[in-house]
Protein backbone atom coordinates (compact mmCIF):
# COMPACT_ATOMS: atom_id res chain seq x y z
CA UNK A 1 0.00 0.00 0.00
CA UNK A 2 1.41 3.39 -0.96
CA UNK A 3 1.58 6.19 1.58
CA UNK A 4 1.20 9.95 1.23
CA UNK A 5 -1.27 12.82 1.51
CA UNK A 6 -2.67 14.81 -1.38
CA UNK A 7 -0.33 17.75 -1.73
CA UNK A 8 -2.61 20.17 -3.49
CA UNK A 9 -0.35 20.32 -6.56
CA UNK A 10 -2.60 21.01 -9.54
CA UNK A 11 -0.18 21.26 -12.46
CA UNK A 12 1.03 18.78 -15.06
CA UNK A 13 3.85 17.61 -12.76
CA UNK A 14 1.45 15.78 -10.38
CA UNK A 15 2.01 12.40 -12.09
CA UNK A 16 5.77 12.75 -11.78
CA UNK A 17 5.44 13.84 -8.15
CA UNK A 18 3.29 10.84 -7.31
CA UNK A 19 5.79 8.51 -8.98
CA UNK A 20 8.69 9.94 -6.96
CA UNK A 21 6.65 9.77 -3.75
CA UNK A 22 5.91 6.09 -4.34
CA UNK A 23 9.61 5.35 -4.54
CA UNK A 24 10.23 6.89 -1.13
CA UNK A 25 7.80 5.30 1.31
CA UNK A 26 5.70 2.16 1.52
CA UNK A 27 3.21 1.03 4.11
CA UNK A 28 3.72 -2.65 5.02
CA UNK A 29 0.53 -4.60 4.39
CA UNK A 30 1.43 -6.98 7.22
CA UNK A 31 2.41 -4.79 10.18
CA UNK A 32 1.13 -1.42 8.92
CA UNK A 33 4.40 0.40 9.59
CA UNK A 34 6.10 2.77 7.17
CA UNK A 35 9.14 1.50 5.32
CA UNK A 36 11.63 3.64 3.39
CA UNK A 37 11.71 2.10 -0.08
CA UNK A 38 15.50 1.91 -0.33
CA UNK A 39 15.65 0.00 2.99
CA UNK A 40 12.91 -2.30 1.72
CA UNK A 41 14.81 -2.95 -1.52
CA UNK A 42 18.16 -3.48 0.21
CA UNK A 43 16.45 -6.00 2.50
CA UNK A 44 15.40 -8.07 -0.54
CA UNK A 45 11.82 -6.79 -0.39
CA UNK A 46 11.30 -7.98 3.16
CA UNK A 47 9.77 -5.62 5.72
CA UNK A 48 12.58 -4.73 8.18
CA UNK A 49 10.00 -4.34 10.96
CA UNK A 50 8.01 -7.58 10.80
CA UNK A 51 10.14 -9.70 8.39
CA UNK A 52 7.20 -10.30 6.05
CA UNK A 53 8.66 -11.41 2.69
CA UNK A 54 6.74 -9.76 -0.14
CA UNK A 55 6.41 -10.81 -3.77
CA UNK A 56 9.47 -10.27 -5.94
CA UNK A 57 9.17 -9.61 -9.66
CA UNK A 58 10.72 -12.14 -12.07
CA UNK A 59 13.64 -9.77 -12.72
CA UNK A 60 14.29 -9.43 -9.00
CA UNK A 61 14.20 -13.23 -8.60
CA UNK A 62 16.61 -13.76 -11.47
CA UNK A 63 19.00 -11.15 -10.05
CA UNK A 64 18.82 -12.88 -6.67
CA UNK A 65 19.46 -16.42 -7.90
CA UNK A 66 21.74 -16.22 -10.94
CA UNK A 67 25.50 -15.71 -10.70
CA UNK A 68 26.59 -12.09 -11.19
CA UNK A 69 22.98 -11.14 -12.00
CA UNK A 70 23.64 -12.41 -15.51
CA UNK A 71 20.71 -14.13 -17.23
CA UNK A 72 18.94 -14.40 -20.56
CA UNK A 73 15.17 -14.51 -20.88
CA UNK A 74 13.80 -17.28 -23.08
CA UNK A 75 10.91 -16.75 -25.49
CA UNK A 76 7.66 -18.36 -24.33
CA UNK A 77 4.57 -19.27 -26.38
CA UNK A 78 1.53 -17.00 -26.38
CA UNK A 79 -2.15 -17.94 -26.55
CA UNK A 80 -5.35 -16.17 -27.58
CA UNK A 81 -7.02 -14.11 -24.86
CA UNK A 82 -10.37 -14.79 -23.20
CA UNK A 83 -11.45 -18.05 -24.94
CA UNK A 84 -14.68 -18.15 -22.88
CA UNK A 85 -15.58 -14.43 -23.27
CA UNK A 86 -15.73 -14.23 -19.48
CA UNK A 87 -17.22 -11.11 -17.88
CA UNK A 88 -17.87 -10.35 -14.21
CA UNK A 89 -17.46 -6.79 -12.88
CA UNK A 90 -15.07 -6.27 -15.78
CA UNK A 91 -14.25 -8.29 -18.86
CA UNK A 92 -11.36 -10.75 -18.70
CA UNK A 93 -9.76 -8.95 -21.64
CA UNK A 94 -9.73 -5.68 -19.70
CA UNK A 95 -8.24 -7.40 -16.65
CA UNK A 96 -5.47 -8.89 -18.80
CA UNK A 97 -4.68 -5.49 -20.30
CA UNK A 98 -4.41 -3.92 -16.84
CA UNK A 99 -2.20 -6.75 -15.55
CA UNK A 100 0.11 -6.44 -18.56
CA UNK A 101 0.39 -2.69 -18.13
CA UNK A 102 1.13 -3.05 -14.40
CA UNK A 103 3.77 -5.79 -14.73
CA UNK A 104 5.21 -5.31 -18.20
CA UNK A 105 4.85 -9.03 -18.93
CA UNK A 106 2.44 -10.91 -21.19
CA UNK A 107 1.26 -13.27 -18.44
CA UNK A 108 2.25 -14.66 -15.04
CA UNK A 109 5.26 -16.74 -16.19
CA UNK A 110 8.78 -15.56 -17.02
CA UNK A 111 11.70 -17.94 -17.64
CA UNK A 112 15.43 -17.31 -17.97
CA UNK A 113 18.72 -19.18 -18.34
CA UNK A 114 21.88 -18.49 -16.39
CA UNK A 115 24.28 -20.16 -13.99
CA UNK A 116 23.83 -20.88 -10.28
CA UNK A 117 27.06 -21.71 -8.51
CA UNK A 118 28.59 -22.26 -11.94
CA UNK A 119 25.90 -24.80 -12.93
CA UNK A 120 23.94 -23.84 -16.08
CA UNK A 121 20.29 -23.73 -14.97
CA UNK A 122 16.81 -22.67 -16.03
CA UNK A 123 14.67 -20.66 -13.61
CA UNK A 124 10.93 -20.23 -14.15
CA UNK A 125 9.09 -17.62 -12.03
CA UNK A 126 5.35 -17.58 -11.43
CA UNK A 127 4.68 -13.91 -10.73
CA UNK A 128 2.15 -13.29 -7.96
CA UNK A 129 1.69 -9.70 -9.11
CA UNK A 130 0.06 -10.79 -12.39
CA UNK A 131 -3.53 -11.67 -11.51
CA UNK A 132 -2.30 -13.27 -8.26
CA UNK A 133 -0.06 -15.60 -10.25
CA UNK A 134 -3.10 -17.57 -11.36
CA UNK A 135 -2.63 -20.42 -13.82
CA UNK A 136 -4.41 -20.36 -17.15
CA UNK A 137 -3.58 -21.55 -20.64
CA UNK A 138 -0.70 -19.11 -21.08
CA UNK A 139 0.91 -20.20 -17.82
CA UNK A 140 0.42 -23.88 -18.62
CA UNK A 141 1.95 -23.51 -22.09
CA UNK A 142 4.84 -21.48 -20.69
CA UNK A 143 5.64 -24.04 -18.00
CA UNK A 144 5.51 -26.92 -20.48
CA UNK A 145 7.75 -25.03 -22.93
CA UNK A 146 10.18 -24.05 -20.15
CA UNK A 147 10.51 -27.63 -18.92
CA UNK A 148 10.97 -28.95 -22.46
CA UNK A 149 13.70 -26.32 -22.93
CA UNK A 150 15.45 -27.53 -19.76
CA UNK A 151 15.27 -31.13 -21.00
CA UNK A 152 16.67 -30.20 -24.40
CA UNK A 153 19.50 -28.16 -22.88
CA UNK A 154 20.03 -30.68 -20.02
CA UNK A 155 19.76 -27.94 -17.42
CA UNK A 156 18.45 -28.27 -13.85
CA UNK A 157 15.01 -26.69 -13.62
CA UNK A 158 14.10 -24.37 -10.74
CA UNK A 159 10.45 -23.37 -10.35
CA UNK A 160 9.63 -20.33 -8.18
CA UNK A 161 5.94 -20.22 -7.28
CA UNK A 162 3.61 -17.48 -6.06
CA UNK A 163 0.00 -18.11 -6.97
CA UNK A 164 -3.60 -18.15 -5.84
CA UNK A 165 -4.32 -21.24 -7.97
CA UNK A 166 -6.05 -21.96 -11.27
CA UNK A 167 -7.51 -18.94 -13.14
CA UNK A 168 -11.29 -18.76 -12.71
CA UNK A 169 -11.80 -16.74 -15.88
CA UNK A 170 -10.69 -19.76 -17.93
CA UNK A 171 -12.59 -22.35 -15.88
CA UNK A 172 -12.05 -25.91 -17.20
CA UNK A 173 -9.26 -24.77 -19.52
CA UNK A 174 -7.34 -23.61 -16.43
CA UNK A 175 -8.12 -26.81 -14.55
CA UNK A 176 -6.61 -28.87 -17.36
CA UNK A 177 -3.27 -27.12 -16.84
CA UNK A 178 -2.86 -29.18 -13.68
CA UNK A 179 -2.64 -32.32 -15.81
CA UNK A 180 -0.63 -30.69 -18.62
CA UNK A 181 2.06 -29.33 -16.32
CA UNK A 182 2.24 -32.68 -14.52
CA UNK A 183 2.97 -34.37 -17.86
CA UNK A 184 5.88 -31.97 -18.29
CA UNK A 185 7.15 -32.70 -14.77
CA UNK A 186 7.04 -36.43 -15.50
CA UNK A 187 9.21 -35.79 -18.55
CA UNK A 188 11.74 -33.92 -16.38
CA UNK A 189 11.94 -36.89 -14.02
CA UNK A 190 12.14 -39.42 -16.87
CA UNK A 191 15.08 -37.52 -18.36
CA UNK A 192 16.95 -37.27 -15.05
CA UNK A 193 16.69 -33.47 -14.88
CA UNK A 194 16.93 -32.01 -11.34
CA UNK A 195 13.64 -30.33 -10.50
CA UNK A 196 13.72 -27.97 -7.53
CA UNK A 197 10.68 -25.99 -6.40
CA UNK A 198 10.95 -22.78 -4.37
CA UNK A 199 7.59 -22.12 -2.71
CA UNK A 200 7.03 -18.45 -1.88
CA UNK A 201 4.15 -16.44 -0.44
CA UNK A 202 1.44 -17.23 -1.38
CA UNK A 203 1.20 -20.59 -3.19
CA UNK A 204 -2.23 -22.22 -3.24
CA UNK A 205 -4.86 -24.19 -5.14
CA UNK A 206 -4.24 -25.94 -8.43
CA UNK A 207 -0.59 -24.87 -8.46
CA UNK A 208 0.24 -26.70 -5.22
CA UNK A 209 -1.94 -29.61 -6.34
CA UNK A 210 0.14 -30.12 -9.49
CA UNK A 211 3.64 -29.11 -10.55
CA UNK A 212 4.57 -27.21 -7.37
CA UNK A 213 4.47 -30.31 -5.17
CA UNK A 214 6.21 -32.74 -7.52
CA UNK A 215 9.80 -31.58 -7.21
CA UNK A 216 12.82 -33.65 -6.31
CA UNK A 217 13.46 -31.08 -3.59
CA UNK A 218 11.06 -28.52 -2.12
CA UNK A 219 12.40 -25.31 -0.60
CA UNK A 220 9.96 -23.04 1.21
CA UNK A 221 10.80 -19.40 1.72
CA UNK A 222 10.47 -18.51 5.40
CA UNK A 223 7.09 -17.04 6.20
CA UNK A 224 5.44 -18.29 3.01
CA UNK A 225 1.80 -19.37 3.14
CA UNK A 226 1.31 -22.62 1.24
CA UNK A 227 -1.74 -24.85 0.91
CA UNK A 228 -4.59 -26.15 -1.20
CA UNK A 229 -7.74 -24.45 0.07
CA UNK A 230 -7.52 -21.05 1.77
CA UNK A 231 -7.61 -20.72 5.53
CA UNK A 232 -10.95 -18.89 5.53
CA UNK A 233 -12.57 -21.56 3.35
CA UNK A 234 -11.34 -24.36 5.61
CA UNK A 235 -12.50 -22.65 8.81
CA UNK A 236 -15.94 -22.07 7.30
CA UNK A 237 -16.13 -25.67 6.13
CA UNK A 238 -15.08 -27.40 9.35
CA UNK A 239 -16.36 -24.65 11.69
CA UNK A 240 -13.17 -24.69 13.72
CA UNK A 241 -10.44 -22.17 14.43
CA UNK A 242 -7.18 -23.29 12.84
CA UNK A 243 -3.73 -23.03 14.51
CA UNK A 244 -1.97 -19.68 14.08
CA UNK A 245 0.87 -21.31 12.13
CA UNK A 246 -1.47 -23.27 9.85
CA UNK A 247 -0.31 -23.43 6.18
CA UNK A 248 2.96 -21.62 6.92
CA UNK A 249 6.28 -22.86 5.53
CA UNK A 250 7.22 -24.06 9.01
CA UNK A 251 3.94 -25.94 9.36
CA UNK A 252 4.53 -27.74 6.06
CA UNK A 253 8.05 -28.66 7.17
CA UNK A 254 6.70 -30.28 10.34
CA UNK A 255 4.20 -32.22 8.23
CA UNK A 256 6.74 -33.58 5.77
CA UNK A 257 5.85 -31.55 2.68
CA UNK A 258 9.02 -29.49 2.24
CA UNK A 259 12.70 -30.33 2.61
CA UNK A 260 13.76 -27.07 4.17
CA UNK A 261 12.63 -23.60 5.17
CA UNK A 262 15.13 -20.98 4.03
CA UNK A 263 15.55 -17.24 4.49
CA UNK A 264 15.37 -15.30 1.22
CA UNK A 265 19.01 -14.18 1.45
CA UNK A 266 20.11 -17.81 1.84
CA UNK A 267 18.22 -19.22 -1.16
CA UNK A 268 21.07 -18.90 -3.64
CA UNK A 269 23.57 -20.61 -1.33
CA UNK A 270 21.14 -23.47 -0.64
CA UNK A 271 20.53 -23.95 -4.37
CA UNK A 272 24.25 -23.97 -5.14
CA UNK A 273 24.97 -26.79 -2.67
CA UNK A 274 22.06 -28.87 -3.96
CA UNK A 275 22.95 -28.40 -7.63
CA UNK A 276 26.61 -29.21 -7.06
CA UNK A 277 25.71 -32.64 -5.65
CA UNK A 278 22.85 -33.50 -8.01
CA UNK A 279 24.91 -32.60 -11.07
CA UNK A 280 28.01 -34.33 -9.66
CA UNK A 281 30.32 -31.35 -9.77
CA UNK A 282 33.89 -32.43 -8.93
CA UNK A 283 35.06 -31.63 -5.42
CA UNK A 284 38.19 -32.58 -3.51
CA UNK A 285 37.69 -34.62 -0.36
CA UNK A 286 37.69 -32.38 2.69
CA UNK A 287 39.98 -33.29 5.60
CA UNK A 288 38.14 -35.25 8.25
CA UNK A 289 37.86 -33.26 11.44
CA UNK A 290 36.30 -34.66 14.58
CA UNK A 291 36.81 -33.85 18.24
CA UNK A 292 36.04 -36.59 20.75
CA UNK A 293 33.75 -35.21 23.47
CA UNK A 294 35.16 -35.40 26.96
CA UNK A 295 34.01 -38.29 29.12
CA UNK A 296 35.24 -40.08 32.21
CA UNK A 297 37.37 -42.86 30.72
CA UNK A 298 38.18 -44.20 34.18
CA UNK A 299 34.53 -44.83 34.94
CA UNK A 300 33.79 -48.54 34.64
CA UNK A 301 30.96 -49.35 32.25
CA UNK A 302 28.26 -51.00 34.31
CA UNK A 303 27.74 -54.64 33.29
CA UNK A 304 31.07 -55.08 31.48
CA UNK A 305 33.01 -58.29 32.01
CA UNK A 306 30.31 -60.95 31.95
CA UNK A 307 31.27 -62.15 28.48
CA UNK A 308 32.62 -60.75 25.22
CA UNK A 309 29.24 -60.67 23.47
CA UNK A 310 27.53 -58.55 26.11
CA UNK A 311 30.57 -56.30 26.36
CA UNK A 312 30.02 -55.51 22.68
CA UNK A 313 26.39 -54.71 23.42
CA UNK A 314 27.44 -52.16 26.03
CA UNK A 315 30.08 -50.63 23.75
CA UNK A 316 27.54 -50.32 20.92
CA UNK A 317 25.27 -48.40 23.30
CA UNK A 318 27.99 -46.22 24.87
CA UNK A 319 26.68 -42.69 25.41
CA UNK A 320 29.84 -41.16 23.93
CA UNK A 321 29.76 -43.23 20.74
CA UNK A 322 29.43 -41.11 17.54
CA UNK A 323 26.03 -41.11 15.86
CA UNK A 324 24.68 -40.24 12.41
CA UNK A 325 24.95 -36.45 12.60
CA UNK A 326 28.40 -36.72 14.18
CA UNK A 327 29.62 -38.72 11.18
CA UNK A 328 27.97 -36.22 8.83
CA UNK A 329 29.65 -33.25 10.50
CA UNK A 330 33.04 -34.96 10.57
CA UNK A 331 33.14 -36.59 7.13
CA UNK A 332 30.65 -34.99 4.74
CA UNK A 333 31.21 -31.77 2.80
CA UNK A 334 28.48 -29.50 1.35
CA UNK A 335 25.86 -31.28 3.47
CA UNK A 336 22.20 -30.44 2.84
CA UNK A 337 19.66 -31.99 5.19
CA UNK A 338 16.50 -33.07 3.35
CA UNK A 339 13.32 -33.50 5.34
CA UNK A 340 9.87 -35.01 5.07
CA UNK A 341 8.11 -38.04 3.67
CA UNK A 342 5.77 -35.93 1.44
CA UNK A 343 2.85 -37.67 3.13
CA UNK A 344 2.51 -36.78 6.79
CA UNK A 345 5.55 -35.72 8.79
CA UNK A 346 9.23 -35.01 9.16
CA UNK A 347 10.71 -37.70 11.40
CA UNK A 348 13.94 -36.51 13.09
CA UNK A 349 14.77 -40.10 14.07
CA UNK A 350 15.70 -40.74 10.43
CA UNK A 351 18.37 -38.38 9.14
CA UNK A 352 18.73 -37.87 5.40
CA UNK A 353 20.37 -35.56 2.91
CA UNK A 354 22.96 -35.07 0.19
CA UNK A 355 26.62 -34.10 0.24
CA UNK A 356 30.15 -35.16 -0.65
CA UNK A 357 31.54 -38.25 1.10
CA UNK A 358 35.33 -38.08 0.61
CA UNK A 359 34.72 -36.12 -2.59
CA UNK A 360 31.97 -38.51 -3.80
CA UNK A 361 28.53 -36.88 -4.32
CA UNK A 362 26.08 -39.12 -2.47
CA UNK A 363 22.71 -39.49 -0.77
CA UNK A 364 23.13 -40.38 2.90
CA UNK A 365 20.54 -41.73 5.36
CA UNK A 366 20.68 -43.09 8.88
CA UNK A 367 19.11 -43.14 12.31
CA UNK A 368 20.10 -40.34 14.68
CA UNK A 369 19.89 -41.18 18.39
CA UNK A 370 20.63 -37.78 19.93
CA UNK A 371 23.11 -37.05 22.69
CA UNK A 372 21.48 -34.81 25.29
CA UNK A 373 18.21 -35.54 27.05
CA UNK A 374 16.46 -33.03 24.80
CA UNK A 375 17.89 -34.35 21.53
CA UNK A 376 17.32 -37.97 22.51
CA UNK A 377 13.67 -37.19 23.09
CA UNK A 378 13.50 -35.27 19.82
CA UNK A 379 15.06 -38.15 17.85
CA UNK A 380 13.31 -40.87 19.90
CA UNK A 381 16.68 -42.59 20.43
CA UNK A 382 16.88 -43.34 16.70
CA UNK A 383 13.65 -45.30 16.59
CA UNK A 384 11.85 -44.11 13.47
CA UNK A 385 8.13 -43.87 12.80
CA UNK A 386 6.66 -44.90 9.42
CA UNK A 387 7.29 -41.33 8.25
CA UNK A 388 11.03 -41.84 8.74
CA UNK A 389 11.10 -45.02 6.67
CA UNK A 390 9.02 -43.43 3.92
CA UNK A 391 11.48 -40.55 3.89
CA UNK A 392 14.28 -43.11 3.52
CA UNK A 393 12.45 -44.61 0.53
CA UNK A 394 12.22 -41.15 -1.04
CA UNK A 395 15.97 -40.73 -0.58
CA UNK A 396 16.60 -44.13 -2.16
CA UNK A 397 14.67 -43.10 -5.27
CA UNK A 398 16.41 -39.73 -5.32
CA UNK A 399 19.78 -41.52 -5.34
CA UNK A 400 18.60 -43.78 -8.15
CA UNK A 401 17.30 -40.92 -10.30
CA UNK A 402 20.59 -39.04 -10.24
CA UNK A 403 22.89 -42.07 -10.19
CA UNK A 404 24.28 -41.13 -6.79
CA UNK A 405 25.59 -43.77 -4.37
CA UNK A 406 23.32 -44.37 -1.38
CA UNK A 407 25.11 -44.57 1.97
CA UNK A 408 23.17 -45.83 4.97
CA UNK A 409 24.51 -45.55 8.53
CA UNK A 410 22.07 -47.60 10.57
CA UNK A 411 22.00 -47.41 14.34
CA UNK A 412 18.75 -48.18 16.13
CA UNK A 413 17.28 -50.42 18.77
CA UNK A 414 14.39 -50.94 16.34
CA UNK A 415 11.48 -49.23 14.65
CA UNK A 416 9.41 -47.16 17.08
CA UNK A 417 6.67 -49.16 18.78
CA UNK A 418 3.75 -46.85 19.40
CA UNK A 419 0.12 -46.22 18.61
CA UNK A 420 0.74 -43.58 15.94
CA UNK A 421 3.24 -45.79 14.18
CA UNK A 422 0.77 -48.64 14.00
CA UNK A 423 -1.99 -46.33 12.79
CA UNK A 424 0.21 -45.02 9.98
CA UNK A 425 1.48 -48.43 8.92
CA UNK A 426 4.81 -49.20 10.57
CA UNK A 427 5.02 -52.72 9.18
CA UNK A 428 4.25 -51.59 5.65
CA UNK A 429 6.79 -48.77 5.88
CA UNK A 430 9.58 -51.10 7.00
CA UNK A 431 8.67 -53.68 4.37
CA UNK A 432 8.57 -51.06 1.61
CA UNK A 433 11.98 -49.74 2.70
CA UNK A 434 13.49 -53.21 2.41
CA UNK A 435 11.88 -53.70 -1.01
CA UNK A 436 12.95 -50.29 -2.30
CA UNK A 437 16.52 -50.76 -1.10
CA UNK A 438 16.74 -54.09 -2.91
CA UNK A 439 15.31 -52.57 -6.11
CA UNK A 440 17.27 -49.35 -6.70
CA UNK A 441 19.70 -49.20 -9.63
CA UNK A 442 22.52 -47.36 -7.91
CA UNK A 443 25.37 -48.40 -5.59
CA UNK A 444 24.11 -48.93 -2.04
CA UNK A 445 26.52 -49.20 0.89
CA UNK A 446 25.00 -49.97 4.30
CA UNK A 447 27.03 -49.65 7.50
CA UNK A 448 26.04 -50.86 10.94
CA UNK A 449 27.66 -48.19 13.13
CA UNK A 450 26.13 -49.17 16.47
CA UNK A 451 22.92 -50.99 17.26
CA UNK A 452 21.44 -53.01 14.43
CA UNK A 453 18.08 -53.69 15.97
CA UNK A 454 15.46 -55.81 14.23
CA UNK A 455 13.39 -54.61 11.25
CA UNK A 456 14.25 -51.01 12.03
CA UNK A 457 17.84 -51.74 11.03
CA UNK A 458 17.42 -54.02 8.04
CA UNK A 459 14.92 -51.53 6.58
CA UNK A 460 17.94 -49.45 5.56
CA UNK A 461 20.47 -52.28 5.58
CA UNK A 462 19.99 -54.17 2.31
CA UNK A 463 23.06 -52.78 0.55
CA UNK A 464 25.31 -54.15 -2.19
CA UNK A 465 27.94 -54.12 0.55
CA UNK A 466 27.09 -54.36 4.23
CA UNK A 467 29.84 -53.12 6.53
CA UNK A 468 29.93 -53.22 10.32
CA UNK A 469 31.99 -51.41 12.93
CA UNK A 470 33.96 -53.74 15.18
CA UNK A 471 31.93 -53.06 18.33
CA UNK A 472 28.50 -52.82 16.71
CA UNK A 473 25.81 -55.47 17.21
CA UNK A 474 23.09 -56.91 14.96
CA UNK A 475 20.11 -58.84 16.29
CA UNK A 476 16.41 -59.55 15.92
CA UNK A 477 15.74 -58.46 19.51
CA UNK A 478 17.65 -56.93 22.42
CA UNK A 479 19.44 -59.56 24.55
CA UNK A 480 17.61 -58.32 27.66
CA UNK A 481 14.26 -58.97 25.98
CA UNK A 482 15.46 -62.32 24.68
CA UNK A 483 16.50 -63.33 28.21
CA UNK A 484 13.12 -62.26 29.61
CA UNK A 485 11.30 -64.35 27.01
CA UNK A 486 13.51 -67.42 26.72
CA UNK A 487 15.10 -67.57 30.20
CA UNK A 488 12.12 -65.82 31.84
CA UNK A 489 14.63 -63.57 33.63
CA UNK A 490 16.65 -60.76 32.09
CA UNK A 491 19.56 -61.38 34.46
CA UNK A 492 20.61 -63.91 31.80
CA UNK A 493 21.08 -61.12 29.26
CA UNK A 494 24.80 -61.88 28.80
CA UNK A 495 24.01 -65.55 28.19
CA UNK A 496 21.38 -64.48 25.67
CA UNK A 497 23.85 -62.19 23.91
CA UNK A 498 26.36 -65.00 23.55
CA UNK A 499 23.72 -67.45 22.35
CA UNK A 500 22.32 -65.02 19.78
CA UNK A 501 25.68 -64.56 18.02
CA UNK A 502 25.16 -60.80 17.57
CA UNK A 503 28.70 -59.41 17.33
CA UNK A 504 30.48 -58.18 14.20
CA UNK A 505 32.71 -61.25 14.23
CA UNK A 506 29.62 -63.46 14.41
CA UNK A 507 28.03 -61.57 11.51
CA UNK A 508 31.14 -62.05 9.37
CA UNK A 509 31.29 -65.77 10.20
CA UNK A 510 27.63 -66.08 9.25
CA UNK A 511 28.27 -64.10 6.02
CA UNK A 512 25.69 -61.49 6.97
CA UNK A 513 28.22 -58.66 6.58
CA UNK A 514 30.94 -58.23 3.98
CA UNK A 515 33.50 -56.34 6.03
CA UNK A 516 34.34 -55.44 9.61
CA UNK A 517 35.72 -51.93 10.14
CA UNK A 518 38.19 -51.76 13.02
CA UNK A 519 37.68 -49.33 15.87
CA UNK A 520 40.33 -47.60 18.00
CA UNK A 521 41.50 -49.45 21.08
CA UNK A 522 38.76 -49.15 23.68
CA UNK A 523 36.02 -48.44 21.14
CA UNK A 524 34.76 -45.73 18.79
CA UNK A 525 33.75 -43.54 21.72
CA UNK A 526 37.41 -43.04 22.69
CA UNK A 527 38.65 -41.57 19.39
CA UNK A 528 36.18 -40.09 16.91
CA UNK A 529 38.86 -38.90 14.49
CA UNK A 530 40.34 -42.36 13.90
CA UNK A 531 36.90 -43.98 13.77
CA UNK A 532 35.72 -41.58 11.10
CA UNK A 533 38.88 -41.93 9.03
CA UNK A 534 38.51 -45.72 9.00
CA UNK A 535 34.78 -45.56 8.25
CA UNK A 536 35.12 -42.93 5.53
CA UNK A 537 37.83 -44.88 3.69
CA UNK A 538 36.00 -48.20 3.94
CA UNK A 539 32.79 -46.72 2.50
CA UNK A 540 34.64 -44.92 -0.32
CA UNK A 541 36.45 -48.14 -1.24
CA UNK A 542 33.17 -50.08 -1.20
CA UNK A 543 31.52 -47.54 -3.51
CA UNK A 544 34.42 -47.81 -5.96
CA UNK A 545 34.12 -51.60 -5.88
CA UNK A 546 30.34 -51.65 -6.46
CA UNK A 547 30.57 -49.12 -9.29
CA UNK A 548 32.43 -51.73 -11.35
CA UNK A 549 29.07 -53.47 -11.81
CA UNK A 550 26.66 -51.98 -14.39
CA UNK A 551 23.85 -50.19 -12.59
CA UNK A 552 21.10 -52.14 -14.29
CA UNK A 553 22.59 -55.34 -12.91
CA UNK A 554 22.85 -54.15 -9.30
CA UNK A 555 19.33 -55.13 -8.12
CA UNK A 556 19.78 -58.70 -9.38
CA UNK A 557 23.22 -59.02 -7.75
CA UNK A 558 21.88 -57.53 -4.53
CA UNK A 559 18.90 -59.87 -4.56
CA UNK A 560 21.09 -62.93 -5.17
CA UNK A 561 23.30 -61.89 -2.26
CA UNK A 562 20.39 -61.85 0.20
CA UNK A 563 18.63 -64.90 -1.27
CA UNK A 564 21.78 -66.97 -0.74
CA UNK A 565 22.62 -65.51 2.64
CA UNK A 566 21.10 -68.09 5.01
CA UNK A 567 20.58 -71.16 2.81
CA UNK A 568 23.94 -72.45 3.92
CA UNK A 569 26.19 -69.79 5.35
CA UNK A 570 29.32 -71.84 4.70
CA UNK A 571 28.61 -72.85 1.10
CA UNK A 572 26.50 -70.09 -0.43
CA UNK A 573 27.52 -67.04 1.55
CA UNK A 574 29.57 -64.28 -0.14
CA UNK A 575 33.18 -63.85 0.85
CA UNK A 576 33.86 -61.15 3.41
CA UNK A 577 36.92 -59.11 4.17
CA UNK A 578 38.65 -59.34 7.50
CA UNK A 579 39.18 -56.39 9.78
CA UNK A 580 41.22 -53.56 8.30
Amino acid sequence: MLFGKKSGIKNKNRERYDRVRRLMWLKCESCGKLVYYRDYKDNLYICPNCNRAFIMTPKQRFDLLFDDRAWERITLPTVTDDPLNFVDRASYKEILIDARNDTGTNDAITTADGTIGGVPSTVCVLNGEFMMGSMGRAVGDAIVASMEHAIEEKRPFIMVTSSGGARMQENILALMQMARTTVAVNKLHANGIPYIVILTDPTFGGVTASFAMLGDIHIAERGARIGFAGRRVIEQNIREKLPSNFQTAEYLYEHGMVDMVVERNELKGALEKILHVLTKQPRAAKPISAVTPEFDASKKIRGMGENDAYDKVLLARHENRPHFLDYINGIVDEWTYLAGDRLYAEDPAMGSGIGYWRGIPAVIIGQEQGRTIETRQKHRFGMANPDGYRKAQRMMRLAEKFGLPLISLFDTAGAFAGREGEERGQSQAVAASIATGLDIKTPYIAVNVGQGGSGGAIAIGTGDRVLMLENAIYSVIAPESCASIRWRDNKYKADAAAAMKLTARDMADLNVVDQIISEPAGGAHTDWQTTMELLASAVADAIADVEKTPRNELPAHRGDKFIAMTRDVEIYGPEHKTEQ
